[in-house]
């Protein structure tokens, strides 16, 4: 069985990954960006792109799911540039898993 990928962001910035075979979700109000997120939750979505402008607008989203195996949330530039939180996501990832920020330059 193939996992189910989804991107969540602005429209500008995950129109494009349709073309991809990706199924799309745009969203205009924070209080979307929740509500799409349960819902691929119990649609069974085994990765979940969000867009880091996204994830700005949705502060504790990435931390309620990161104790989760599926989906896998990953945080991804929008068409702006990076914000940085997929970086620092996978900091303190790293971090947890070795006791120690081995990243921080």
């Amino acid at each position: 069985m193939r996992s189910k990928i989804a991107v969540v962001g602005e429209k500008a910035s995950v129109m494009g990954f349709r073309a991809v075979g990706f199924e799309v979700f745009e969203v205009e109000e924070p209080a979307d960006i929740f509500s799409i997120v349960e819902r691929l939750v119990k649609e069974a979505y085994g990765v979940v792109f969000i867009t880091e402008q996204a994830l700005a607008k949705a502060p504790g989203l990435l931390d309620k799911y990161k104790d989760t195996r599926i989906p896998a949330i990953i945080p991804i530039p929008g068409r702006d540039g990076t914000l940085g939180i997929g970086m620092e996501n996978l900091r303190k990832s790293v971090e947890r898993a070795v006791g120690a920020d081995i990243l921080n330059h």
